[in-house]
């Protein structure tokens, strides 16, 4: 292989790979993309000069990270946190496999995500070079776009900046929902270049100072005036709600429910259907629908007879399913008509049970429905429901009241009332975003996000993470937040992520991370593995007990980390004013223990039901 290939005009091969690196960097910035998520390696060198230069002229925030599944994950966050396509880059080999599961994530749960992955040319494959994997296709089918690209030269310039500038259109969606890109580009040594002796001393990326030899040429195509983005794409703002489902809701009278999850319709238009139908709103944290006057108790409720057996004329879905099984199943037994609604036609009904799937805006639809309802005196529907959370929520209170020990529900809701105005609450998978949706009361104000794409507890600190910069003014915020951000992890999860704490007191961000400590797998005591198998199996297996000092962890990586005696405590803390950095505090739960204080506050909902009513026609 020839180190110095010359290309025509005479220019260097490597000179021509930065020039490339630099083209895909100016058009991505040109295209919306303000942050960039990097683990160092050396075969992505074009791209991390190319990118360093940018940041230099301020045209981008670039976020360098040791661990590429780190890495991925907290570039996630930071498009969780702002809507906008985040770019993580790694080198070549295992490194492109660690993005896998924050691809996935991304895929499901619809965040706009671009991976990079260097690779080797294809000289360098099949042959037992160092670092070398079969990187293309590396994600399958979780991506919206993927392409591999070999080594750049000269006859290629032409689809530079609409490579670019289609992966963030692709990873925005379009047409289609959000979701990951896999750009996975081939560089050959030497890697450093001067993209200016392709493009000319101005580095206008085939502007003003492009060489002679290549505007000849009519190569390189130039940026768009006035730092446009290279495409467009067009999407309607607002799908149509079809007429026969407006039909159809607005005539089913005031015996409909309506079940709120992730990525459904926004509360302004969830709202404004149940003030003109008397449905009562299901409504879990992650909705963002969960205001006051929602029905939040709904796994306890429906765990009593009383409840359960009150049936629905009609069921309206929005977004994603709850983690309540019980809900699930009771929605899986209902003899009713029931709706789905989904932007992108997503079929999120694992029970495979609605009869109506619909692919137009969750909003349209809220808002289409509201207008079309019949004018009329209500029943007793929406007031059953209102009453019976009210009665419950009182028993809730009453019996943590009464708590010598404090157990995961009452963290679930102490921390709820505690965030300021303002804040995010980033909630990890397992029990902390059950915990929350079973307990925690309604309020507004706070925005609740959870990687429940894939429901895994990996890369949940890193998600947290890349939420804070975002929220903290970092380029891809519209804004600077009033308030910080919160985490809730398990100790499982905040141990399997704890290297995303490396370098993060050099970040700017605003982070509390509460680990609920149960010295183990909590979630797996609620299960029948608990009571079926012998307890030593059980430990080993499931409950996997740590025994790890998690402050010490947190410390070590240079963390501030305090561990928590008591909720009012954690509150106080919370609920003050949050100074930058990153705080790490332990609350230390009895695992045993907590599962029978679910059971005993399922039993005082129950309690606090039992006389009410069928609701009546």
């Amino acid at each position: 292989m020839e180190d110095f290939a010359r290309m025509p005009g005479s220019l260097a091969a490597r000179d021509v790979q930065a020039a490339f690196a630099w083209v895909l960097v100016d058009e991505w910035s040109r295209a919306g993309v303000t942050d960039v998520v990097v683990a160092p390696g050396s075969r992505s060198t074009p791209l991390l000069v190319a990118l360093a230069d940018a940041e230099e002229r301020g045209e981008l925030a670039l976020h360098v990270h040791l661990d590429e599944r780190a890495a991925g994950f907290f570039a996630l966050g930071m498009a969780l946190a702002s809507g906008a396509p985040a770019v993580v880059v790694t080198t070549s080999g295992t490194a492109a496999v660690e993005l896998h599961a924050s691809v996935v994530e991304a895929d499901l749960s619809g965040v706009p995500l671009i991976a990079v992955t260097a690779d080797r040319p294809e000289e360098l494959h099949g042959c037992g070079a160092p670092q070398t994997v079969e990187q293309v296709g590396l994600y399958g089918r979780s991506t919206r776009w993927a392409v591999s690209v070999g080594v750049a030269d000269l006859a290629s310039a032409g689809w530079w900046r609409p490579l670019a500038s289609r992966a963030v259109a692709e990873a925005r969606g379009g047409a289609h929902r959000p979701g990951p890109v896999h750009l996975n580009l081939a560089f050959r040594e030497p890697l450093l270049g001067a993209a200016g002796a392709v493009l000319g001393d101005s580095g206008g990326g085939g502007q003003e100072g492009a060489t002679t030899v290549q505007t000849a040429l009519g190569l390189l195509r130039r940026g768009r005036e006035g730092r446009a983005p290279w495409h467009r794409v067009a999407a309607a703002d607002d799908q149509a709600a079809p007429l026969a489902t407006v039909h159809m809701l607005a005539e089913a009278g005031e015996r409909g429910l309506i079940v709120a999850g992730a990525g459904g319709a926004g509360a302004e238009a969830v709202w404004q259907l149940s003030r003109a139908t008397s449905w009562p709103v299901l409504a879990n944290p992650v909705s963002g629908c969960r205001a006051p006057g929602s029905v939040c108790l709904a796994d306890s409720l429906l765990r009593t007879p009383q409840v359960r057996q009150w049936q629905p004329d009609v069921v309206l879905r929005l977004g994603a399913p709850w983690a309540s099984k019980v809900l699930n199943e009771w929605l899986a037994e209902l003899d009713c008509p029931q709706v789905l609604v989904d932007q992108w036609g997503a079929w999120a009904a694992p029970d495979r049970l609605p009869g109506h799937v619909v692919a137009a805006s969750p909003d349209a639809v809220c808002r289409a429905v509201a207008k079309a309802v019949p004018a009329g005196p209500r029943g007793d529907w929406a007031r059953q429901w209102a009453l019976a959370e009210s009665l419950g929520q009182a028993a809730v209170d009453a019996t943590l009241a009464g708590e010598q020990v404090a157990s995961e529900p009452a963290l679930a809701r102490a921390v709820m009332l505690a965030l300021r105005h303002g804040s995010a609450l980033v909630l990890s998978s397992s029990m902390p975003v059950r915990d929350f949706e079973w307990w925690a009361r309604p309020r507004d104000g706070v925005t609740v996000l959870s990687n429940r794409g894939a429901n895994g507890i990996d890369g949940v600190l890193s998600t947290a993470l890349g939420v804070a910069v975002a929220r903290a003014g970092g380029q891809s915020a519209t804004e600077p937040a009033p308030e910080g951000t919160v985490a809730v992890l398990g100790d499982l999860a905040f141990l399997y992520d704890a290297g995303a704490l490396l370098r993060a007191r050099q970040r700017d961000l605003r982070l509390d991370v509460v680990v609920v400590d149960n010295d183990g797998g909590g979630i797996f005591n609620f299960l029948p593995q608990a009571a079926e198998q012998a307890p030593e199996r059980f430990e080993r297996l499931w409950g996997t007990p740590h025994g790890t000092d998690l402050c010490a962890v947190a410390r070590a990586y240079g963390v501030d980390a305090e561990q928590v005696e008591d909720l009012e405590s954690l509150t106080s803390v919370l609920s003050g004013p949050q100074p930058p950095g990153v705080r790490v505090w332990v609350v230390r739960t009895p695992r045993a223990a907590n599962v029978t204080a679910h059971r005993r506050l399922h039993k005082a909902v129950e309690l606090a039901v039992m006389g009410l009513a069928t609701p009546g026609p």
